[in-house]
């Protein structure tokens, strides 16, 4: 009987076996800044990752506003003072992501530890932040290009670590995401019908409060906009003096810069990276010939 048990269980795990992750190697928040979330079928873990790049706050040009008010929210929140949980919203390439990663690289010395969720494991976030509760260190819980669809419940787990359970969030832990969508989730024409002027008080239907609501949770609202040119030519002339010489912005330089944002139909921080590197790659590479 003992060896049909054995059998059965050798049979039973090697047809489990496929579905389980490969082992990880553990955090150390002593030594690891940063960690990816995965679910998996059984929970979830968390993998270190490094650092993406040396990016720095005094890198990011034209968002003044934002940057102090994302480091004044982080820093008190590490040293053990109220902050808010954070949203950044706005025009794509304008620098929201890249606000959290330089965040991360300025602020790690002094305590900060940033944990990645992609969207689509959110439904696992509870578990997340349940982990993090009993360590001693200070997190912010990172979604990038957060977004929903009408039909998408994950962000019922998104509202529940945010405000909406009894226990609340930990006091260790802020969230912080960055969407296109200043409301996360889709707007229609059929939302705003049930909308309805109250007196001179505007009241929403149901839809639109729903949607609003889960914005809401987020107590610092950060927002981002295209920029003017005179943002974006000083973006381009700090990037390609970054990655080539200060002598390689030119009036040559400068035409070009404003013809790449033509094409590309718009100006951003993004843009005015991929102008740099383009700019100088060629310069060097024709330099070099």
């Amino acid at each position: 009987m003992d060896d049909e048990l054995a059998r059965r269980l050798t049979q039973l795990l090697e047809r489990v076996e496929p579905w389980l992750p490969p082992p990880a190697e553990g955090v150390d928040w002593a030594r690891d800044i940063a960690a990816l979330w995965e679910r998996h079928a059984l929970g979830g873990r968390l993998v270190p990752v490094p650092p993406r790049d040396a990016l720095a706050l005094d890198d990011l040009l034209g968002i003044e506003r934002q940057k102090r008010a994302l480091v004044d929210n982080t820093r008190a929140f590490l040293q053990g003072w109220p902050a808010n949980h954070a949203l950044l919203w706005g025009a794509r390439g304008s620098g929201k992501s890249s606000l959290v990663r330089a965040l991360l690289n300025d602020l790690a010395g002094e305590g900060l530890r940033l944990v990645q969720v992609d969207r689509h494991d959110l439904a696992s976030l509870p578990a997340l932040v349940n982990q993090l509760r009993h360590q001693s260190r200070r997190f912010v819980v990172y979604c990038d290009d957060l977004s929903f669809e009408g039909h998408d419940d994950a962000y019922k787990a998104l509202k529940s670590v945010l405000d909406g359970a009894l226990t609340g969030p930990p006091e260790n832990v802020l969230l912080y995401a960055t969407s296109n969508r200043r409301h996360l989730l889709p707007e229609s024409l059929a939302d705003n019908e049930a909308t309805r002027l109250v007196g001179d008080e505007l009241h929403h239907g149901d839809a639109v409060e729903e949607k609003i609501s889960l914005s809401d949770r987020f107590g610092l609202w950060l927002a981002f906009h295209p920029f003017d040119q005179e943002a974006y030519l000083t973006a381009c002339r700090h990037w390609t003096s970054r990655l080539g010489r200060e002598a390689d912005w030119s009036e040559a330089a400068r035409a070009e810069a404003i013809r790449f944002a033509t094409l590309r139909g718009g100006r951003s921080g993004r843009v005015a990276w991929q102008f740099a590197c383009q700019w100088i790659g060629r310069r060097r590479l024709y330099d070099e010939s």
